[in-house]
This record gives structure tokens, C-alpha cells and sequence, in this order.
């Protein structure tokens, strides 16, 4: 399945969260044509579409509240019904919620 192109806003959007993380060990990449954001190698952000999917942690406070924002769902990147467990999509309308879970999103990746 084709990768949902992302608006040019979608693209402003998801490199700004990367830009106000400001964590110079933030790489960028591409999985399946789309972007995404890692660091130490592990991947912990994903534009698909008008999206940003964030590795939360199933079960964290910070996994429920992401989910609880408006038009939020699992992240499912390739639209089979076989969502990522560990992550939260995020509308790039929610700029500043973006920002907020990403920076959430790279602490679980980061955490020893």
C-alpha cells in the first residue's frame, strides 16, 4: 500500500516538532516513504498523512492522553487494522499537541 502523501503543512508541522525538541541526537529517516524521527537508532515519530504517529508506551499516562485528544487513534500505518500498540496518532492540526507528546515520545525512547 502506497504511503498517504502529507500536505506541505503536514511536512511544517512534523520537522517544527523536530526543530523545538531540540535534541541534537535526533535523526532524521524514512520507513515505508514516510518521514520519522529517531534517535539512537529507535524510531519514535511518523508522519503518515496529515498524522503524527508517537511511540508512547501502551498503558502510560502519556499514551491515554494522547489518545484522548481529538481525531487521535492508534497509529496504523499501512491502514490494515493492525495498529502499532505502543503508539498514538496525532492530528498535525494539534501542532502544539504534537510538540508536547513528541517530546514525551522521545523520553521513552531515550529512558535507559
Amino acid at each position: 500500500m502506497a504511503a498517504p502523501g502529507p500536505s506541505q503543512q503536514a511536512l511544517e508541522v512534523f520537522y517544527r516538532v523536530a526543530a523545538e525538541l531540540g535534541d541534537t541526537a535526533i535523526e532524521r529517516g524514512r520507513m515505508m516513504g514516510r518521514p520519522l524521527l529517531k534517535r539512537s537508532g529507535t524510531m519514535f515519530a511518523c508522519l503518515n498523512g496529515e498524522l503524527i504517529g508517537l511511540k508512547l508506551g501502551a498503558g502510560t499516562p502519556e499514551h491515554s492522553g494522547a489518545l484522548a485528544l481529538p481525531g487521535a487513534e492508534l497509529f496504523d500505518p499501512g491502514g490494515a487494522k493492525r495498529p502499532f500498540k505502543d503508539w498514538v496518532s496525532i492530528p498535525v492540526d494539534l501542532a502544539d499537541d504534537c510538540v508536547t507528546f513528541a517530546g514525551f515520545a522521545l523520553a521513552h525512547v531515550a529512558a535507559p
